[in-house]
């Protein structure tokens, strides 16, 4: 299943409440939802947040889909075409859209919806020049993997890794996201001040480059799921 991570911004002269609440409440429901392809849909709103710095997205919206045909297909109906496309200058800053189609591996499972997923904070990377995808791919799910899991007050943990296909004509824009849950501001706060957390971070920039690390800390939204329709 495709794991699609689209980040985005709000249109010059909206606010970021505007932004995401015209983005829950209006786009969500009204077009995006009733593109029939999409199995599952998740929007992460932007959480005021020190250690995300100057914020270049306020929001994610996560979609799932079954495969590259399904993919292409619903990009041509109706309710896209006419619909999602068509609305999307209506809140959001279009050119700063990034768009990332990743494999989804879960390192700890996530919290349930119905026990509350709390703060997720969203991490980009692209590994450093000269570090082979290949390798990048496997240090990331062993070692770093590994070294995560210990994070006092880590709830969940995801990576998502950029597909194939978008190094089939050049170099992907980013190589993975990470998707770390825990429950509060607070409790992440403290997790990434942790002895724990920093050796995984010393590990991590061994083979990720640090100018294109960029986080945000989240709060989900379901809008299909989290079981697929």
């Amino acid at each position: 299943m495709i794991h699609q991570l689209i980040f985005a911004y709000p249109k010059p002269g909206m606010s970021e409440e505007e932004f995401q609440r015209y983005w829950l409440d209006v786009h969500a429901v009204q077009y995006a939802s009733k593109i029939p392809q999409i199995r599952k849909y998740l929007i992460d709103t932007r959480l005021p947040w020190a250690g995300g710095g100057e914020p270049k997205w306020s929001g994610v919206a996560e979609i799932w889909l079954a495969n590259e045909e399904e993919q292409l297909a619903s990009l041509q109906t109706e309710e896209f075409l006419q619909g999602a496309r068509l609305d999307e200058p209506r809140w959001a800053a279009f050119w700063r859209t990034v768009v990332l189609d990743t494999d989804a591996h879960v390192v700890v499972p996530a919290p349930s919806a119905e026990t509350g997923t709390g703060v997720k904070l969203i991490r980009l990377v692209k590994r450093r020049e000269g570090v082979p995808l290949a390798s990048f791919r496997e240090q990331s799910l062993g070692k770093h993997a590994e070294l995560v899991r210990a994070v006092p007050g880590l709830r969940g943990y995801l990576q998502g890794h950029t597909r194939d296909g978008a190094y089939a004509v050049g170099e992907a824009l980013l190589d993975a996201a990470y998707q770390l849950w825990f429950d509060s501001v607070e409790s992440l706060d403290a997790a990434l001040a942790s002895p724990e957390f920093q050796q995984a971070e010393e590990e991590m920039l061994t083979f990720v480059e640090p100018r294109y690390v960029h986080q945000l800390a989240t709060r989900e939204h379901w809008i299909i799921g989290p079981d697929p329709r």
